[in-house]
């Protein structure tokens, strides 16, 4: 074999062999696109005098065969399996050894897999994100790193990007032009072109004079070029490519294959070295919730600007009282899950709390106004609830009214993913989420109450666009004047006990917002 061919690669007679097929099957195989087309080489194995030429193929190709296999056993015709799982396809078409190229190849297995297959219940296919000791990074549709490995900070980036606290700072693209990468990698534009072939699937070429602050012009000019050089990646489920580094110290090639998977958060890569035998690489890639998952867990601290809007449903005790044990859950599920589109619809990631409340963070990112949706979140959370509280009132022929009491700060903190059962929770520490607790329970009437930073951060059209002050008591009647705030110990209190719960956040000067 060539010494291009990585020596992990089989030829055509060993699959055979190994797998008990004809080799009409294997054509078959190949012809649907289960199987990459192989390499044809000049064989290594003298045995095989006679044979002039001879197809290589990635050792990978044993466990789609079995994979095949098992479908096939299950019931599913050929056909079917096809559309479920597509080989590596056209990544040799006319291609040879010394000239593999940036050229991506889609492995797509379906969304529909059997679970025995996604699941990785064989124990010597069992592959979790520690056991992956290659490099591997996970970067989100800002091109900001969210999870790497010290593999990839070691023998891609030669940098210790963990420690980059600044989202901005941990771009994918800033990061290949610093010089500690150029000193590391030779052909650092290729690494360039191989990531900028996933910006161009998502985003025009205007998009790159503002992909990073600080950008500069011979930055935005090469990556440019890039971007009108190489083709846009597929949104496969999994795609594979060559990725071939050059040592600048010794200018030795390092073939690797390149897997990149797209999840809901972002991208996943995953250079697996060429002369590595990797079972059930393929398998473990196609768990698509065990590898977020395991990423999440890991997820940087990152410190980010965001809006926090933490929720109350007021009177929860006496109402819990009032209604049957299963009618009162029923209730706190209504609302809850009523709730759910308008975060979504304004960009709140689920956070944990405790009791009948709920938190939702609202990030900071590129083109999105996160302190204006919160609290348009919560305005027209206060409409759903009104009219779920008319619908409760009807059927229960009682006379209680249903609030949610929201608090809304904004904060800088470090951010993680917290992992809990099947669902993915964000939490901040510090000052901006006890806050916004605060503010919850001192609210009253389904009140949205928010600190003065908040409303300062919002430009004058957008706080204009607000109706927004606090209640005083003039002459023994409750005046709303508009455009003003109060410090948190100057508001009026029934009895002093509910003014001393809230000594923490005595000074907080706070406005309530009407619509």
């Amino acid at each position: 074999m060539s010494d291009d061919i990585p020596q992990t690669f089989i030829n055509s007679k060993e699959i055979l062999k190994k797998c008990g097929i004809s080799r009409a099957t294997l054509n078959n195989y190949i012809k649907l696109g289960i199987l990459p087309k192989p390499i044809v080489q000049k064989p290594k194995e003298t045995i095989m005098t006679r044979t002039k030429k001879i197809g290589y193929f990635p050792q990978t190709v044993l466990q789609h065969i079995e994979m095949v296999k098992r479908l096939k056993k299950e019931g599913n015709s050929i056909e079917n399996i096809a559309k479920k799982i597509k080989g590596i396809t056209e990544q040799y078409i006319n291609v040879s050894l010394t000239e593999l190229k940036h050229k991506v190849r889609p492995i797509s297995p379906g969304e529909g897999l059997p679970s025995d297959i996604i699941s990785l219940e064989s124990k010597e296919l069992r592959l979790t994100i520690e056991d992956i000791d290659m490099p591997a990074y996970l970067i989100n549709y800002q091109f900001q790193v969210e999870w790497i490995n010290q593999a990839a900070e070691e023998k891609i980036f030669n940098l210790s990007v963990r420690t980059i606290k600044d989202p901005e700072s941990r771009n994918i693209f800033k990061l290949l032009f610093n010089w500690k990468l150029h000193n590391h990698v030779y052909n650092w534009e290729y690494l360039i072109e191989q990531h900028v072939s996933f910006l161009k699937s998502k985003y025009p070429k205007d998009f790159i004079n503002t992909l990073f602050e600080g950008i500069s012009e011979n930055e935005v000019l090469l990556l440019k070029k890039a971007y009108e050089k190489i083709p846009g990646v597929s949104k496969q489920l999994i795609n594979q490519s060559v990725a071939n580094l050059i040592r600048p110290d010794t200018m030795i090639k390092e073939t690797y294959w390149l897997y990149t998977t797209f999840f809901r958060e972002g991208v996943f890569f995953l250079y697996v070295p060429a002369e590595k035998n990797v079972e059930g690489i393929i398998e473990f890639l196609t768990n698509r919730r065990a590898v977020i998952n395991e990423i999440l867990q890991q997820h940087m601290a990152t410190l980010i600007h965001f809006c926090v809007l933490v929720a109350d449903l007021q009177d929860s005790v006496r109402i819990c009282a009032e209604l049957p044990t299963e009618e009162f859950f029923e209730l706190i599920h209504q609302i809850w899950s009523t709730m759910e589109d308008s975060f979504r619809k304004y960009y709140g990631i689920y956070g944990r709390h405790i009791g009948d409340g709920i938190v939702y963070y609202f990030l900071q990112e590129k083109n999105s106004n996160y302190v204006l949706n919160a609290i348009k979140c919560a305005i027209e959370l206060r409409g759903k609830m009104l009219k779920l509280s008319n619908e409760w009132k009807m059927r229960k022929k009682w006379d209680t009214e249903l609030y949610l009491n929201i608090g809304i700060n904004e904060g800088h903190d470090y951010m993680s993913a917290i992992y809990a059962s099947t669902n993915i929770e964000f939490r901040a520490a510090g000052n901006a989420l006890s806050y916004a607790t605060y503010l919850s329970r001192i609210g009253s009437t389904g009140s949205i109450l928010t600190t003065k930073h908040v409303i300062n951060l919002l430009r004058e059209d957008e706080r204009k666009s607000l109706r927004y002050g606090i209640f005083k008591n003039i002459l023994g009647k409750k005046i709303f004047m508009e455009n003003l705030f109060s410090r948190v110990r100057d508001l009026s209190y029934e009895d002093e006990s509910e003014s001393e719960k809230f000594k923490d956040i005595a000074e907080l000067p706070i406005t309530e917002i009407m619509e």
